[in-house]
């Protein structure tokens, strides 16, 4: 857009003064159409300087001074990078930056680092294969996942001496655990070994990272899955469906033994103290007929008949109660045909 057409058309021939070789009054360079704001810098003054070195100051120190420890925190000041000292729970003072600065990590925070996968919430967890497949020491393969809990020990070394905590903590518990599960055979990893892997997992990874005086202390060792890989999981389960299945059997069977062999073994305590007391039994009564026979026998020597008598009568009163008697009289021709009773035993005999 032509540069007139900003302003109204009442002054035509502005736009001709400047040009053409005269060398008239309306020669120079031309005015612009609009009038330029002056700034007025106002003048200044020492007091002003003054004033503004001292507002710098006061935001700069005063913040930098004072400094607050939460009490789940420790407070670190170096100075010039130099660590100084360590401040407690409370407000404390320093030199303002750069002189010293303070560090503020929280000591009893248990923080926690994921070994084999990565749990967002909200989100689905990621498994992270390159961490969680492990050789065992029979050459199988074991997905391992497992988190490990740790805080901050000594804030100094934990400061000064890592410079990315989370991530050490990673590598040290996966290098511990590759080196017990290479120990380890699949079966007891996959079963009985769990609490011990976590036992000397726990052990293990605290002596690595007082050895890089770390600064951290590791809280606990959480075993999430111990399991083998998906390709054979199916065949995994099969076998060991088919060990608990053989357990399960040898354990029915040794309950039945256990069950059996003291039965039995009382049965037979049973039957040898019947037959030992049946033995007592006929024993004494062998050695009683014994010794009644004799003192018979001496009796028989010294009266024979009366001896003989009375063995009849004793016989006769033992055996006569269990015998069926009938008694008759002589019938001298009567009618009366006697019967022979054969259904029991019986006695004839004539009038007494």
């Amino acid at each position: 857009m032509p540069w007139d057409d900003l302003h109204e058309s009442k002054e035509p021939d502005d736009r001709f003064k400047n040009k053409g070789g005269g060398g008239g009054q309306g020669g120079g360079p031309p005015k612009p159409p609009f009038e330029i704001p002056q700034i007025k810098i106002p003048q200044f003054k020492p007091s002003m300087l003054l004033g503004i070195i001292l507002l710098l100051l006061v935001v700069w120190i005063i913040p930098g001074t004072f400094y607050f420890v939460e009490p789940d925190e420790e407070g670190v000041v170096t100075r010039f990078g130099k660590f100084i000292r360590t401040a407690s729970p409370g407000l404390h003072f320093k030199f303002p930056s750069p002189i010293e600065h303070a560090d503020i990590p929280k000591v009893t925070q248990v923080r926690r680092a994921e070994i084999g996968f990565r749990a967002t919430q909200g989100r689905p967890t990621q498994q992270v294969p390159a961490e969680s497949l492990m050789l065992t020491g029979d050459q199988n393969i074991v997905d391992i996942n497992l988190v490990v809990q740790y805080r901050i020990m000594d804030s100094v070394q934990y400061l000064f001496n890592v410079r990315r905590p989370h991530k050490l903590i990673r590598d040290s518990t996966e290098t511990v655990i590759r080196g017990i599960t290479g120990s380890k055979k699949i079966d007891e990893a996959l079963t009985t070994g769990k609490a011990e892997i976590q036992i000397l997992a726990k052990v293990q990874i605290q002596e690595l990272l007082d050895r890089y005086e770390s600064g951290l202390q590791v809280v606990t060792i959480q075993l999430q899955g111990v399991h083998p890989p998906e390709q054979v999981a199916d065949s995994f389960k099969d076998v060991v469906r088919a060990r608990e299945d053989k357990e399960r059997m040898i354990n029915e069977a040794q309950g039945y033994r256990n069950a059996v062999i003291p039965e039995a073994r009382g049965q037979a305590a049973q039957i040898i103290r019947i037959a030992e007391g049946y033995r007592a039994e006929k024993v004494k009564k062998a050695e009683g007929d014994a010794k009644r026979f004799l003192q018979q026998y001496e009796a028989y020597k010294k009266a024979p008949k009366i001896t003989r008598k009375r063995i009849y009568l004793e016989t006769m009163e033992e055996i006569l109660p269990n015998v069926k008697k009938f008694i008759m009289g002589k019938n001298k021709g009567g009618g009366v045909l006697p019967i022979l009773p054969l259904g029991g035993n019986s006695i004839l005999g004539g009038n007494k």
